[in-house]
Order: structure tokens, then C-alpha cells, then sequence
């Protein structure tokens, strides 16, 4: 999409769109509980009616819609329970088309370029080698906002490799950028191997001897047509053009807690100069600083409110000092951290 601005024409970002697979599931799992999903439909800017007519919806309405469920139905592993119930099916003709390949490679390979139909923000990349690593990530959607959906989408993606080998396969690895602690026991239950957060990246990685491996229900007829169906669908798709800013966003996320999120390690990240890097954002009306204090604020507060430790989140901010996040804490809130968290629970009890 664009518009025309002086004599310049300036591509507007499209907002990432998706099946809404995940909300529609978090919708049922609310209303068992006889808790009125509306208010928390209303402030995600998602509707039933949409949902019940299997409309697609903005992916950043449906990320928020299962932070607000979980957060109601006292589930912090949502996301899991969801991917662990759904109808592999759900996934439309994407599932059809990695079901009808002849090896395990190709349905991969299916599934990457396909995917983009079901989560217009969802990028999938495969690096092959000793070990075949899968690694999610956003385009157009700010990753920092986000646990249930990824989770679930890593979930489901393990379990679709399980049904094409017909084999209860577990992944060598599985990582993932958002933080967590305590029990990790549903998880890694679950995945059945050891699971990484606060990572670099979304991944899960597997024995690339499982790539020649046959696809269970391989049929060549079908999986002609799918790809066909799959080619002329994305052939008229319009591609997922995120803000510069977004992408900022999601590259520093991951590098927060390792103390490396600098304008340069960001921009070399990126393939740009320091210099480029600068204009980019300046030509959205932003700068890097700006941009790290606002995502600083905005986990900062989320995690306040998960109960986490000044000191912890300290650390997982990349402030060298406490003493330091205290003080901007203070800036963002007027509060120091143990008095925002007292206000958030009173707040919550009342």
C-alpha cells in the first residue's frame, strides 16, 4: 500500500493478519471457565463475531487476546495447553500440502514457504548441516509483547513433524527469546528435551539425519494440487512491509539480557552502517535511544507485574546496575519498582 506525500510516494506498512486459529481456541477455553470474554475481546480490538465466522484478524490483536486469557484463567502456560488440543487440520491447506510430500525435507520446505498464508507476520527459516535448526520469528509484529503465541506455534510445529515421521521424534535444542523461570517442567515435557529462554532466538533443532526421512502420509497426486492451490494463493498475497522500527525492535529484544543491545551491535545485525542505520529511523521520526528506553519500559512493566525481582529484571534489561533500573523506573512511573508492583495488586484486588 502507498501513499503520495509532497511528491514522494511512501510505502505505508500492511498490519500482519492471520487465520486466528490460537484466539478462537483461547475464546472456548475462556467461555468453559464462565468467564465473560468480552471486556478482554474489547480491549484487544477483537470481536466474537469475527472469530465465530473465522474472519482473519490482526496478529497483534490475537497476541494480546492470549496474554489477556492467560492472565484471567490463571494459566501461564496457555499457549502450550492450546497447541496441545488443536486439530492439526486447523492449519488449513498449508497442513495438506507438508502431509502430501514424499520426505521430510520437502514437507519442511512446504511449510516455510507456505506458512505466511495461516500468519502473514510468522517467518520460518531452516538451516541444514549435522542438525537441522528451525528458527520463528516477526516480521510487522513487535516480538517483545509475546509468549502464548509462540510457544503455541513452536508446539504445533513439533507436533506436526511428529505426525509427517509417525514417530514421537524430540527435537536436539529449543530455545526461545522471552524469558521465564521457575518450574519449566510443562515445557520441557512437553518438547522433551531441556528448553533455553532469554536465547538469542525462537528455535528448535533437530538431527538432520531426519530430513531424508519419508512423510508417512506422502501422496504425490495431492500434494501436486496443494502446491499448486498454495503457489496461486501466495502468488497474490501482499507482502508483510513491517516499520523500520519494528525490526529494530525485535532485534533488540533478544539482546537485552546479554548486555548487547548498543545502536552498533543493532545495526551491524542488520547489514547496516551506523550511519544508515541513524536515517532509517530518523526517516519514521524515531531514534535508537528512544526506542531502547520505550522497549525497556514497556517489559519492564510487564514483568513487574509477573511478580519478577527488581534485581532480575535488572538483569534482564541489560542495566550494568540496579540502581541504574530503579532510576528509570522512577522516570517511567514516578514509582520506584516495589511501590509500582504494590499499586499494580492493589490495583488487581480492587
Amino acid at each position: 500500500m502507498s501513499h503520495i506525500c509532497g511528491n514522494t510516494v511512501q510505502t505505508l506498512p500492511i498490519v500482519p493478519t492471520a487465520t486466528g486459529v490460537p484466539a478462537r481456541l483461547a475464546l472456548a477455553h475462556i467461555e468453559r471457565r464462565n468467564i465473560d470474554p468480552d471486556p478482554l475481546l474489547n480491549r484487544c480490538g477483537l470481536t466474537r463475531t469475527a472469530l465465530d465466522e473465522r474472519k482473519r484478524i490482526k496478529l497483534a490483536s490475537q497476541i494480546d487476546f492470549l496474554e489477556e486469557v492467560g492472565q484471567a484463567v490463571r494459566n501461564d502456560w496457555l499457549g502450550l495447553d492450546l497447541a496441545s488440543q488443536v486439530e492439526l487440520r486447523e492449519m488449513g491447506m498449508i497442513y495438506y500440502a507438508a502431509s502430501s510430500s514424499q520426505v521430510f525435507d520437502e514437507a519442511l520446505h512446504r511449510l516455510i514457504r507456505y506458512v505466511r498464508m495461516s500468519n502473514e507476520a510468522l517467518v520460518l527459516q531452516m538451516d541444514q548441516s549435522t542438525t537441522c535448526r528451525i528458527t520463528l520469528s516477526y516480521a510487522g509484529v513487535a516480538r517483545y509483547k509475546d509468549r502464548h503465541q509462540t510457544e503455541f506455534l513452536a508446539l504445533v510445529l513439533l507436533r506436526l513433524c511428529r505426525q509427517l515421521l509417525g514417530q514421537q521424534i524430540v527435537p536436539v535444542s529449543a530455545s526461545f527469546v522471552h524469558h521465564r523461570s521457575g518450574d519449566l517442567g510443562p515445557i520441557q515435557q512437553r518438547f522433551g528435551c531441556k528448553v533455553q529462554f532469554d536465547a538469542y532466538v525462537d528455535q528448535l533443532s533437530f538431527d538432520g539425519a531426519l530430513l531424508k526421512r519419508p512423510v508417512i502420509g506422502e501422496d504425490h497426486y495431492l500434494n501436486e494440487i496443494m502446491v499448486k492451490v498454495c503457489e496461486d494463493a501466495i502468488a497474490v498475497r501482499v507482502p508483510n512491509i513491517g516499520s523500520f522500527r519494528t525490526v529494530v525492535e525485535n532485534t533488540i529484544g533478544p539482546l537485552l539480557p546479554h548486555a548487547e543491545a548498543t545502536a552498533a551491535t543493532v545495526a551491524k545485525r542488520l547489514g547496516l552502517s551506523e550511519r544508515t542505520f541513524a536515517r532509517r529511523l530518523a526517516a519514521e521520526g524515531a531514534t535508537f535511544g528512544e526506542i531502547l528506553d520505550g522497549l525497556r519500559r514497556d517489559m519492564a512493566l510487564n514483568y513487574l507485574q509477573e511478580g519478577l525481582q527488581a534485581s532480575q529484571i535488572a538483569w534482564l534489561l541489560g542495566f550494568q546496575q540496579l540502581s541504574s533500573f530503579t532510576h528509570a523506573c522512577r522516570r517511567w512511573t514516578g514509582k520506584c519498582p516495589s511501590e509500582h508492583r504494590r499499586t499494580y495488586k492493589q490495583r488487581m484486588v480492587a
